[in-house]
C-alpha cells in the first residue's frame, strides 16, 4: 500500500488495479477462480469494468461457457451491459461464434435487456457460423424492442444478409434506412458482389450519395473485373486517384486484378511495379493473371522476382508457374518446383495435384503424370480433364477413352473440356467410329452438354483424317453454329490431301465471307491449286492476299535448355549465340550426310 499512497490511490483502487493486472495475466481458468474469490471478498464483483475484463477472459477460452453464464449471473444484472456485451463479443470473434448466440440466448432468458450495442455483435457472430435462421431471430427481437432504425444495428442486418447471401433481405434493410452511411452502401454492393450480381453492384455504386471508402472501391473493382467492363474499371480508378488515401496495397491489388481480368496486362504490370509493398496477393494476382493471358515465359521471370524479394509462395502462386511450365513445356523447371514444395513442405491440395499433373502430361512424361493422379486422394473433374488433355494430345487415344469410362465409373460428370479431350483423343488416334458414338453421347441424356466450335473443328479434323470429306462437308452444313476459319481450314488441309480442286473452290468463297487474315489459309489454298497446275488461280490467291494486306508470318520454335526458355523465329539472327548455334547446326548437318553416305555405300 506504500506504492498506492506515493501514487496518490487509496486501497480500493490500489487492489482494483491489482486485481485488473491479474485478470489480464491470467491463463487458465483455476487462476480465475482464485480472482473470483478476491472479487467476492473485494466487493468488486459488481464493477462494471472489472466483469468485461473477466468478460474477455472468458472469450479467449470458449471451454468455459457454463462458468462465464453463472460467474455474470452471481454479478446480478444490474451492473449494465457492458460485461455481457464484451463475452458476446470476445466469443463473436473466437473460433466458436456459435458459442455467442448460445449465451446471448441464455442471459436474454435470465432477465438480460440487450441494447443497441448487443445486436451488432451477436449478428457478426451469426455472420461467421452463417446461422441464417438464428439470425432472423435476432432480426424479430430487434423489431419489437424499437432498434430497427438504429444506423448500427441496420448496417449489422444488412451485413448479415449480404454475407448470407440473402440479397433481398439485404436490400429491404437498405431500403428501409431513413440514413445510410458509407458501411450501408458498402455493405450492400459487397453483398450484390457476393452473389455474383456484378450488375447491380455497379448500378448501386453510380447512385451512392456519400464519398466511397477502401472496401467500396475493391467491391465494385471486382465487379468490373468479373464483367469485363474496362472502361467503368478505369473510371473507379480515376475516383481512386483523386481520394486522399491514394492507391495503397488493398485498393491496388483489386485495381491489378480487374486489368487482368479485362486483360489490361500492361496496366496491370505497371500497377504491379508502381506499388510501393507488395505482398502475396500483388504476386498472386499479377503471375495468374499472365499464365491465363498466355504470356507464360513472363509469369516464369516474375516468379523469378518474387523469389528474390523473399516473399514465400502459396499454393495458388505455384499451381499458376506449373500451368506456365505446361503451357512452355519448361519441363525442367516444372520438375523444380515440384522439389520446392516438397522441400518447403508444403502439402499438396487439389490445385498443387492437379496442375503437376497437367504439366508432366503435356510435356510427355505421361508415366509420372499418371503416378502423380492415382496418387491424389480425392480427384474432381480438372484432375481428369488434365490427364485424359495429355493422354489426347500424345496419340494416347486407347488410354484415354479408357480412363474416361473410368472416370464415368466413379461418378464424375464430364463437362465441355471432357469431351473436348476425348474428341481430339479420337481425332489423333483415328478412331472415327468412337468418336462419333462419343460426340452424340455429349448432346444426349444424361449428360446432354452443349457443344461449342472447337468440339465440331474435333469431329470435321476427325473425319478428314479418315479422308471422309464428303461426310465432313456434310457435317459442316448441318452445324446450328456458323463455322470458323479453323474448321474450313481442316477441311482445306484435307483437300490438299486428296486432291479435290473443286470444294476448295468453295471453301475460298466461305473465307472471303469470313474475311479472314489467317495467312496460313491462303498459302496452302495456293499450294493446292500449283499443285494441280492452276496458275491463274495461283496468282489470284496471291493477288487477294496482297490486297487484303494479309502477310504469312514467320514460324518460331521453342526449346528449352537447362531451365531456361528460348524462342526462334524463320531466319532469326538475333540470339546471343547465333554463330555458336549456327556451327552446332553444321556438325550436325555434316555428321547426318556422312552416316547417310555410309550406309548407301
Amino acid at each position: 500500500m506504500i506504492i498506492g499512497r506515493l501514487l496518490g490511490i487509496n486501497t480500493m483502487q490500489f487492489l482494483k488495479l491489482k486485481l485488473l493486472n491479474s485478470i489480464h495475466r491470467c491463463s487458465s481458468i483455476r487462476s480465475l477462480k482464485q480472482i473470483h474469490a478476491q472479487l467476492i471478498t473485494s466487493g468488486l464483483l459488481h464493477d462494471e469494468f472489472v466483469l468485461s475484463k473477466v468478460s474477455e477472459f472468458f472469450g479467449k477460452h470458449v471451454g468455459f461457457v457454463d462458468y462465464a453464464f453463472d460467474f455474470l449471473n452471481h454479478s446480478g444484472l444490474h451492473v449494465g451491459t457492458l460485461p455481457y456485451n464484451t463475452l458476446i463479443a470476445a466469443y463473436a470473434n473466437s473460433g466458436t461464434p456459435k458459442a455467442a448466440f448460445l449465451v446471448y440466448g441464455r442471459i436474454v432468458g435470465n432477465g438480460f435487456v440487450p441494447d443497441m450495442y448487443t445486436f451488432p455483435v451477436v449478428m457478426k457472430a451469426c455472420n461467421k457460423f452463417l446461422g441464417v435462421q438464428e439470425g432472423d431471430q435476432v432480426h424479430g427481437v430487434v423489431e419489437k424492442m424499437g432498434f430497427s432504425c438504429d444506423l448500427y444495428v441496420q448496417n449489422s442486418l444488412l451485413h448479415f444478409y449480404s454475407v448470407c447471401g440473402r440479397w433481398g433481405s439485404a436490400g429491404r434493410v437498405f431500403d428501409e434506412m431513413l440514413v445510410r452511411d458509407v458501411v450501408s452502401w458498402t455493405g450492400l454492393i459487397s453483398g450484390y458482389v457476393r452473389t455474383g450480381l456484378f450488375d447491380e453492384a455497379i448500378a448501386l455504386f453510380l447512385k451512392m450519395d456519400v464519398v466511397p471508402n477502401v472496401a467500396t472501391f475493391v467491391s465494385v473493382l471486382v465487379a468490373c473485373g468479373r464483367m469485363g467492363y474496362l472502361s467503368m474499371g478505369k473510371g473507379v480508378h480515376g475516383l481512386v486517384h483523386k481520394r486522399e488515401f491514394g492507391i495503397g496495397l488493398v485498393v491496388g491489388n483489386a485495381l491489378m486484378d480487374m486489368y487482368v481480368k479485362c486483360e489490361c496486362l500492361c496496366e496491370a504490370r505497371r500497377l504491379f511495379d508502381e506499388l510501393p509493398e507488395r505482398d502475396i496477393v500483388s504476386w498472386t494476382s499479377i503471375i495468374s493473371g499472365l499464365v491465363q493471358c498466355k504470356r507464360p515465359k513472363d509469369s516464369l521471370e516474375l516468379f523469378y522476382d518474387m523469389q528474390i524479394s523473399g516473399v514465400k509462395p502459396d499454393r495458388i502462386v505455384l499451381s499458376s508457374v506449373l500451368s506456365a511450365c505446361a503451357s512452355l513445356g519448361a519441363l525442367d523447371y516444372g520438375r523444380w518446383v515440384q522439389e520446392y514444395i516438397k522441400r518447403q513442405g508444403i502439402d499438396w491440395d487439389i490445385h498443387i495435384g492437379t496442375a503437376l499433373v497437367d504439366m508432366y502430361a503435356k510435356c510427355g512424361c505421361l508415366e509420372v503424370a499418371l503416378q502423380i493422379f492415382n496418387g491424389i486422394p480425392s480427384r474432381n473433374i480438372f484432375t481428369w480433364n488434365a490427364l485424359l488433355g495429355g493422354l489426347a494430345m500424345h496419340g494416347h487415344g486407347r488410354e484415354a477413352l479408357e480412363q474416361f469410362e473410368l472416370m464415368i465409373g466413379a461418378g464424375i460428370m464430364p463437362n465441355e473440356v471432357t469431351y473436348l479431350a476425348i474428341l481430339t483423343a479420337c481425332c489423333h488416334s483415328g478412331l472415327v467410329d468412337e468418336g462419333r458414338s462419343y460426340f452424340y453421347q455429349m448432346i444426349s441424356q444424361p449428360f446432354n452438354l452443349s457443344p461449342r466450335l472447337e468440339h465440331f473443328g474435333c469431329m470435321v479434323d476427325l473425319l478428314c483424317r479418315a479422308g471422309l470429306l464428303d461426310e465432313a462437308h456434310e457435317f459442316i452444313r448441318k452445324m446450328p453454329l456458323p463455322p470458323d476459319v479453323l474448321i474450313w481450314g481442316a477441311l482445306l488441309s484435307a483437300c490438299k490431301v486428296n486432291g479435290n480442286v473443286e470444294l476448295s473452290q468453295e471453301i475460298l468463297n466461305h473465307l472471303l465471307e469470313l474475311e479472314s487474315q489467317d495467312s496460313g489459309l491462303y498459302v496452302l489454298l495456293s499450294n493446292i491449286y500449283a499443285t494441280n497446275e492452276r496458275w491463274d488461280d495461283v496468282r489470284r490467291v496471291r493477288r487477294l492476299m496482297k490486297d487484303k494486306g494479309i502477310r504469312k508470318f514467320p514460324g518460331s520454335s521453342v526449346v528449352e535448355v537447362i531451365g531456361e526458355t528460348h524462342e526462334f523465329l524463320v531466319g532469326d539472327t538475333s540470339h546471343p549465340r547465333n554463330e555458336d548455334i549456327h556451327f552446332l547446326l553444321n556438325i550436325l548437318s555434316n555428321q547426318v550426310y556422312l552416316e547417310e553416305h555410309f550406309l548407301t555405300c
